[in-house]
């Protein structure tokens, strides 16, 4: 069994050390589902939810989302990321958004990824609450995370 990144020799919370990594071209990918009614769906694609353009704003909060993660997961390191693209999408019942995350560093960006997708969709479920109550946020997942030499 594989031992634990994230934990010391007592087991107890540690931050990893990659200092002795090289750095490389990280790039992880991320997606996740929100279910809405279809009423809600035609008010997003008429631009009528009161509190604004729901997608824009969920896109740019998931941007957000990804740039501050290692303020909101203890032992993610600050990364300074080159790009970062959401990109939510309405389908028949929901919104689809999907993530792209990339660096140049001695360590992954599959959390920002996660967190991109994470924080674009509970910014769905905020923007849409008064209008829909079984709104459901679903499968997110890592879809994809590579590492190339510089």
């Amino acid at each position: 069994m594989k031992k634990l990144s994230h934990t010391n020799s007592e087991g107890k919370a540690n931050m990893v050390d990659v200092g002795y990594k090289p750095n490389q071209i990280r790039t992880a990918k991320a997606e996740g589902f929100i279910s809405l009614s279809k009423e809600t769906i035609r008010l997003i694609n008429e631009n009528q939810m009161k509190k604004g353009d729901v997608l824009t704003i969920a896109e740019i909060a998931g941007i957000q989302g990804a740039k501050r993660t290692s303020e909101l997961i203890p032992l993610c390191h600050p990364l300074q990321l080159t790009k970062v693209e959401i990109k939510a999408v309405i389908e028949e019942t929901g919104v689809l958004i999907k993530s792209l995350v990339r660096c140049v560093g001695q360590t992954g960006v599959e959390m920002e990824a996660l967190n991109g997708v994470s924080i674009g969709l509970l910014t769905i479920y905020d923007m849409c609450k008064a209008v829909d109550k079984k709104m459901k946020i679903d499968n997110i997942k890592l879809v994809e995370k590579t590492k190339e030499d510089l």
